[in-house]
């Protein structure tokens, strides 16, 4: 039997895009397959300072107004589409350096993707796909206490947040940590294991996401977890 997991993703963290290119190998290998339903989740929102206006009022917030691009790939093309939109954005920037949350870049980006060239235009003129991605970030919330990226839901509605590796583990290791990944569910109350970051783990994270350390446009916020 084929096992199915929701994926939460935010498209500026690298760390969600490793776990993602994990799953996907996890997916290839399985011999009974892995189906993947990707969702949203805004860093921007769940971090946010007190006082600052609220990223759901902008235009076009770095994280949402992709994501708004994603809702509206997804109803256009089912996961298939918005998985095949979110490894494209995900390797242009955090491996190519290209700011995909610059809205005319984004767009070029998808066009080059095979997607339609207007697709960010009307992904921004349209209110509901926002509406739809803080709806499906807000559910994660309250539903599942979400407070991050990567966080997946699986079978058995169990979530977990991570697991948070770089980089990638592909073949038997992915497999691997996929066996670990998923016997956590076994433990309803099993909350947290967490591997401590030593100065030289810092500096092996530094220089694997370089790239995107260049690129970004914002300084990391990250408000404690529950």
């Amino acid at each position: 039997m084929t096992d199915s997991i929701a994926f939460y993703l935010d498209p500026m963290c690298p760390y969600a895009n490793q776990t993602a290119i994990w799953i996907r190998e996890v997916r290839r290998l399985l011999p009974e397959g892995l189906e993947v339903e990707w969702r949203f989740f805004s860093l921007e929102s769940i971090n946010r300072a007190e006082g600052k206006p609220s990223p759901w009022d902008r235009d076009w917030a770095y994280g949402i107004g992709q994501m708004q691009v994603g809702a509206l790939i997804r109803r256009e093309h089912g996961q298939p589409g918005v998985d095949r939109w979110y490894e494209t954005i995900s390797r242009e920037f955090f491996e190519g350096g290209r700011s995909c949350h610059v809205p005319d870049l984004h767009a070029e980006i998808v066009a080059e993707a095979g997607f339609a060239p207007d697709l960010v235009e009307r992904a921004l003129a349209d209110p509901t796909t926002k509406a739809e991605v803080r709806a499906e970030h807000e559910d994660a919330v309250e539903r599942y206490g979400a407070h991050g990226v990567p966080t997946i839901i699986l079978p058995g509605d169990y979530a977990v947040f991570g697991p948070v590796v770089v980089p990638a583990p592909l073949g038997d290791d992915a497999l691997a940590l996929w066996d670990l990944v998923r016997g956590s569910a076994r433990f309803p109350h099993f909350y947290e294991l967490r591997h401590p970051k030593t100065g030289a783990d810092l500096a092996h994270i530094g220089t694997s996401f370089s790239t995107y350390l260049s690129s970004r446009a914002w300084k990391t916020i990250s408000n404690p977890a529950p």
